[in-house]
């Protein structure tokens, strides 16, 4: 676990040492399978992989990054189909399309199970199930760390997450532990998944509202809270700038006043959750049809 904090030339060595992260997966696998998400090894082994998936699609070896990326350009040079509106329609669903990752194993060696469904899963059982901080917060941050970038990969996990793996109640329900490192992780990740346009309307009727519950009145306590409270507000703002219907939905949570507050609560603490806050309030005023509705 320490070893996997020490860097990208450790996190490499250990992503190559043949049967590592076989064994952690089988180690996690086995504590599930017996009702045990709580041990202290089942902690380390979580920890040390969320330690190896940072910045995996950016480090990944070069013949697992080409084989993706040439999946991709194949599949976008192949489709050419216009949508409703022509060429235009055509190439604005282009950039927002989720690529797959190339077809997945059954079973997955090594690096590959960093990023397979089998392990995205397993995140989400002890997300769920374990009721040790570290072993949830590591599990949210692997997530978190598969999910970053705008490359096939992290679009295809967030789809898994989201849709294949029903994974937002167990990522909802840590929105609302009392562990700030642990609702931090949780928020970032569903900023993360809100990025991808295909998953907005999913991710706004699961968890808008409990986003809008946490947010605080004012926003004057530790740097973890106004990290958190600016995470929350992009996260709202990637589900309702291109939705009326969200904005709508922010609106009935009395979501407003808290943004309003937070907006004008400046300190020095606060200025990046207020400057997140602002940019939330530009967006929603970008929904002309919901203006009067504002004004009451």
């Amino acid at each position: 676990r320490n070893m996997s904090s020490a860097g990208p030339e450790g996190r490499k060595k250990m992503r190559e040492c043949d049967g590592l992260i076989d064994s952690l997966v089988y180690y996690i696998q086995g504590a599930i399978a017996d009702h045990e998400p709580n041990d202290k090894a089942t902690e380390n082994c979580v920890c040390t992989l969320h330690n190896l998936s940072y910045q995996l699609e950016i480090e990944l070896p070069e013949s697992y990054a080409q084989s993706i990326y040439m999946q991709r350009r194949n599949t976008s040079s192949n489709d050419k189909t216009p949508g409703c509106f022509g060429t235009r329609s055509r190439k604005v669903k282009e950039k927002q399309q989720d690529t797959p990752l190339p077809e997945e194993k059954s079973n997955p060696r090594g690096v590959e199970s960093l990023w397979h469904s089998t392990l995205i899963r397993i995140y989400l059982s002890l997300i769920a199930k374990s009721t040790r901080n570290y072993t949830q917060e590591a599990s949210l941050g692997a997530l978190q760390n598969l999910t970053a970038g705008t490359g096939p990969m992290p679009f295809s996990v967030a789809r898994t997450v989201v849709q294949k793996a029903n994974g937002l109640p167990s990522i909802r329900t840590m929105l609302h532990v009392s562990h700030p490192t642990v609702k931090k992780t949780a928020v970032s990740l569903l900023r993360n998944l809100s990025r991808n346009t295909s998953l907005q309307s999913d991710i706004a009727k699961e968890v808008l509202p409990d986003l809008v519950s946490i947010l605080p009145e004012t926003v004057l306590g530790s740097d973890i809270v106004c990290e958190t409270t600016a995470s929350i507000c992009y996260t709202l703002y990637n589900l309702t700038q291109s939705s009326s219907h969200n904005a709508r939905l922010l609106l009935s949570a009395d979501g407003l006043p808290k943004i309003i507050t937070i907006s004008m609560n400046d300190g020095n603490m606060s200025s990046k959750a207020s400057r997140a806050a602002s940019v939330l309030l530009y967006s929603l005023w970008s929904h002309t049809d919901l203006h009067s509705a504002y004004k009451k």
